[in-house]
């Protein structure tokens, strides 16, 4: 059986291509999943995109998009609820698949709280609910509001149809913070999922595809009556805001959590170990049959919440919890077409077009093939049958060929010119990724940065989506990004054309006129300039704070050793290929005219400290250099950010402080050359400490 190709084999070009069509394709599956209640494919095949994303992300850090899917969670909010903000944001959980996954976990918790690699954790193993999770809130006892995920930051309240949820109480039992926040899953247990499908069909109503999205669809009903007469259940398991502590271990307080009433899941298990959790991993996949519910996996809680604090967060995800998934399914099907699309960067993806097949319940019709490489490497060909897998890598994968259906005929020969435009597609020295070299001219390109420019991480402007672009695009309304704000004076001519209207091109009119003042790194992002994902677009708009400064910088570094170019290589994160892009991207005349053309109808707001704007450390660089014995240099930079520090990997004039630890050689004397202060890791952590 053949795999696809492995994440060290990628360079940059292949793997910025393939984010780049993983972050389109789990957008599309979390508007399907989230806001719709009516999933593509499952949960094994999502979380496998999830799992191929995250390692190209930890093997190209620098390539992180603004998009990228580990910095989303959920979607969008549903029309029809008030938003609620959740006091502390409800994330998502990494996933594993394999012992070697959660052993990997556990070493670089180990790694992060400094550990020796023998040093024992202990983990409360909780079976993963296939159902809807959402956030409780208890003043003084009583439950007085409650909200789903949505999109970490606010969720829907749904507080009115909670009140009929089985399993919640509406008034805690025994003593209680003044204030606490109680997360769990909505879920519908299999029987009653049977019978509400029953009940629909008899009623000549469409039946729900999975218990998953009969729960939600229960719950986000407008009309609180029809959630009543839904069969919905609670598992209660986590904690968001809480006015006081109310345990020291994770399992301390699922037993809080029976005292005040709540269901937990009787399953949950307190472990020694991770070979305790493997054991517990293979009993849960032998039971999960048998279980009166769905669950997709087991999730792992360090116990210690001390622990879990020191910990944090990564991104999406917590660094002290993980969600062990079941694997999923394959199926044979044949190659009908191979498709190659354009992206906004040039890059030819090749695509599978298959004849639909059913892969544990979801219909797979389409798969991505990477690269020519890879296709030549699997002999893949039109009309072949293959082996279509929804785990591993890459969802949907092929994973290997069966047959050839003209096992004589020739491979499939890539195309050396460009779909799109006829222009030559070149496939520079050392790359896997053969693009077109149109540019500006190709439509393609032009169309892909347009709705690029727009989306949601970017100018996020409502009702002008990928379609719209590309026929005011085809039509001459817009060639480049500054003609989108030209647009509102076109209102009559928009409401003219078929599909349009008065009311739609006026609230696209008015969409775009809310977009004229923009953050700093939202503005840096939605230039789509190559490798600048929203990660790096934070870190180039926190560094330098204002438009005018960041571009010239940005013309200052084009000379190598100046000043300026030191500066931008100092930024942790922005490495030499990242470097070298803002610089290619500044250089080009085109490139200057439409910043100054966008510059001249926007106003591009400055940065500021978005990440600890009260911190003791706020808008300070730091540089640590030397060993830490105290905290690992991920947990010490982790500290200072959450402190509203910037740090940063070199020492320069820009630096306020550098902290030395054992060791310490070329930046200390930097730093002393520089006069910057400096002080020793004692001193840090009483800084850090608040001491």
């Amino acid at each position: 059986m053949t795999t696809p190709t492995p994440v060290e084999d990628l360079d940059e070009a292949a793997a910025a291509a393939e984010l780049a069509a993983l972050a389109a394709e789990i957008a599309q599956h979390d508007e399907a999943y989230h806001r719709q209640d009516a999933p593509l494919i499952d949960d094994a095949a999502y979380d496998a995109l999830r799992q191929r994303n995250t390692a190209i992300e930890a093997a190209f850090p620098a390539l992180i998009r603004a998009d990228s899917p580990s910095r989303r969670v959920g979607a969008p909010l549903a029309e029809g609820f008030a938003r609620r903000r959740h006091r502390e944001p409800m994330l998502s959980l990494d996933n594993a698949f394999a012992a070697p996954d959660f052993e990997q976990f556990c070493a670089r918790a180990r790694r992060f709280l400094a550990l020796p690699d023998e040093a024992p954790l202990r983990f409360v193993a909780e079976p993963k609910i296939d159902g809807l999770s959402i956030s409780l809130t208890y003043e003084n006892g009583r439950f007085v509001q409650g909200a789903t995920r949505g999109d970490g930051i606010e969720g829907e309240d749904v507080s009115a149809n909670l009140r009929h949820v089985a399993g919640l109480p509406l008034r805690l039992a025994g003593e209680a913070p003044a204030l606490i926040e109680i997360r769990g899953e909505v879920f519908i247990a299999k029987a009653d999922f049977l019978a509400l499908n029953a009940a629909q069909e008899a009623a000549g109503e469409k039946p729900f595809a999975n218990p998953r999205n009969a729960a939600a669809g229960s719950l986000r009903q407008l009309d609180a009556r029809i959630t009543a007469a839904r069969p919905l259940s609670l598992f209660a398991y986590a904690m968001g805001a809480a006015s006081a502590p109310v345990a020291a271990s994770h399992a301390a307080y699922l037993e809080r959590l029976r005292g005040w009433g709540f269901s937990v899941n009787p399953l949950s298990r307190l472990l020694d170990s991770a070979a305790a959790a493997v054991e517990f991993q293979a009993e849960m996949a032998a039971a999960r049959a048998d279980l009166a519910y769905d669950i997709d996996g087991v999730v792992y809680k360090i116990d210690d919440l001390a622990l879990q604090t020191r910990l944090g967060f990564a991104g999406r995800a917590p660094r002290w919890a993980i969600a062990w998934k079941f694997p999923a399914a394959q199926a044979h099907t044949r190659i009908e077409d191979i498709l190659i699309q354009v992206g906004r960067t040039g890059a030819l993806t090749p695509v599978a077009r298959l004849a639909p097949v059913n892969v544990g319940g979801v219909l797979v019709n389409r798969a991505t093939l990477h690269n020519e490489d890879e296709i030549a490497r699997k002999d893949i060909r039109i009309g072949d049958t293959v082996v279509i897998q929804r785990a591993g890598d890459v969802i949907p994968q092929i994973v290997s060929v069966l047959a050839h259906q003209a096992p004589d005929a020739p491979g499939f020969a890539f195309p050396e010119t460009c779909p799109a435009c006829g222009s030559a597609a070149l496939r520079p020295p050392g790359e896997v990724v053969r693009r077109c070299t149109g540019g500006l001219t190709c439509p393609a390109q032009t169309v892909e940065r347009l709705i690029h420019f727009v989306s949601r991480p970017a100018f996020d402007i409502e009702g002008l989506g990928a379609r719209s672009i590309a026929e005011f695009h085809a039509e001459g309304l817009l060639h480049g990004p500054a003609d989108i704000f030209r647009l509102p004076a076109r209102e009559a001519e928009i409401a003219a054309r078929e599909g349009w209207g008065p009311v739609s091109a006026a609230k696209l009119a008015r969409a775009i006129e809310s977009r004229r003042r923009i953050p700093l790194a939202r503005f840096v992002y939605a230039l789509g300039i190559r490798r600048i994902g929203e990660a790096n677009a934070k870190l180039l708009a926190r560094h330098y704070g204002d438009y005018a400064t960041w571009r010239a910088e940005m013309r200052a570094a084009a000379t190598i050793g100046s000043e300026a170019r030191g500066t931008l290589g100092s930024i942790l994160g922005i490495g030499p290929a990242i470097a070298d892009e803002l610089v290619a991207f500044f250089a080009e005349p085109r490139n200057l005219a439409t910043l100054d053309e966008l510059a001249g109808l926007l106003e591009i707001a400055p940065a500021g400290d978005a990440a600890a704007p009260g911190g003791t450390l706020a808008g300070k660089t730091l540089v640590f250099t030397g060993t830490l014995a105290a905290m690992s240099r991920a947990e010490a930079r982790a500290r200072a950010e959450a402190l509203g520090a910037k740090v940063a990997d070199t020492v320069s004039r820009r630096t306020d402080l550098v902290v030395l630890g054992a060791e310490a050689g070329g930046k200390a004397r930097r730093a002393a050359e520089l006069g910057v202060a400096t002080i020793s890791e004692a001193e840090w952590l009483a800084l850090a400490q608040g001491q």
